[in-house]
């Protein structure tokens, strides 16, 4: 395809991703973003070898290396006993296996990366999309400020409230799944005598709402805690709203020795809900599209939330690249990309929710031996 002037709306991990990815195979792309600057916002990010081998292909993983960590291996733990109920080999087993190893590091860092690797004039922020219109010749992105942008091709990368989302197929909310999770950093020399501190490990509760999961981050140097329990309401959507360690500690007052420490290690926590949508039975319409959480959000427990995304940029910029200059070009490379994710994201979606992957045992590589530069693209 002659280069077009392609719009991304939202600059997250998967915005990024795909604005790199599109400059790499030659395209013109410009990303919009409603923050006035990038911050350092977020905990942890769990990034599988699927998201991985994507992130080195982007010039990125490099980058990541010199501060994530490597986890020596993925282990299912029972809450009660203790007891160990499967063992995956990650970190150089995981590179050898797959081509690439499993890196945790804080979110803030990959976002420190992508927005390294894409030119300033690329990407405006404070721009604020609030309305969406597309014809057969192109879309127009309009903006709170009361200006817009007219381009070829639209990317919706705005997350699980998207606008263009909204645009395309009307306006709906994400449904509470009546779970929330806790999230919490502590330094691992404060855990002294924990095992595993070094690979990833969850602790499965005594139902599916229930779970403790920790890794490594900082090269070690802290471990992140992510717990979750039921609850029959919420109302707060945000990421940054302080829990009480103490509903954090006695949710999980009947678990292992070994876990309760993780807890009473923990000073301050965070506590958010989770929400999920219904995989989407189309993601396009006319030279517009969407990526990421804005068409698949997903529940956490299988860490494919961000490596969703990442896949989807590289594919969907494949799929951009390769069209050919003809009437009807875009919605047929826009269709291609559909027919090469949907599948998969949805068996992820479908996969996440049911909370089961990995418990005691099975085959990973489905996942994570997944590589969206090479996947074939029908």
């Amino acid at each position: 395809m002659t280069s077009k002037r392609i719009a991304i709306n939202g600059a997250g991990i998967g915005g990024l991703a795909a604005a790199i990815a599109l400059r790499k195979l030659g395209q013109q792309v410009v990303v919009y973003e409603q923050a006035p600057r990038f911050a350092r916002v977020g905990a942890d990010i769990n990034l599988t070898p699927n998201a991985v081998r994507a992130l080195d292909g982007l010039g990125v993983g490099a980058a990541l290396r010199e501060t994530a960590a490597r986890p020596t291996d993925r282990i299912s733990r029972v809450w009660d006993t203790g007891e160990e109920t499967s063992r995956l080999a990650m970190s150089d087993e995981a590179e050898r296996r797959y081509g690439a190893p499993q890196l945790t590091m804080h979110r803030a860092d990959l976002m420190t990366a992508l927005e390294g690797a894409v030119p300033a004039d690329c990407v405006k922020l404070g721009r604020k999309a609030v309305a969406v219109e597309r014809d057969a010749g192109g879309a127009t992105l309009r903006f709170a400020d009361g200006g817009s942008e007219r381009v070829d091709v639209l990317i919706g990368a705005d997350g699980i409230h998207s606008t263009v989302r909204t645009a395309l197929f009307g306006q709906e909310q994400p449904v509470f799944t009546g779970v929330v999770a806790y999230r919490a950093v502590v330094p691992a020399e404060r855990l002294a005598g924990v095992p595993n501190l070094n690979a990833f490990t969850k602790w499965w509760g005594p139902d599916e709402f229930t779970q403790i999961v920790t890794f490594p981050l900082n090269r070690g140097r802290d471990i992140f805690i992510f717990a979750t329990e039921a609850r029959e309401t919420w109302s707060l959507e945000s990421w940054t709203t302080p829990g009480r360690v103490e509903d954090l500690r006695a949710a999980y007052a009947g678990f292992h020795p070994e876990a309760r420490a993780l807890l009473d290690a923990c000073d301050d926590v965070l506590i958010s809900a989770l929400y999920v949508r219904d995989p989407l039975p189309a993601w396009s319409a006319g030279p517009v599209t969407l990526m990421g959480d804005a068409c698949h959000p997903m529940m956490p427990f299988m860490a494919q939330g961000a490596g969703m995304a990442i896949e989807d940029g590289v594919v969907l910029a494949r799929c951009l690249a390769e069209a050919g200059d003809a009437g009807g070009a875009i919605e047929a490379a826009l269709a291609r990309y559909q027919r090469a994710r949907q599948d998969r994201t949805a068996r992820i979606q479908i996969g996440s929710r049911g909370n089961a992957w990995l418990k005691s045992g099975g085959n990973a590589d489905w996942v994570y031996e997944y590589d969206a530069w090479q996947v074939p693209l029908q």
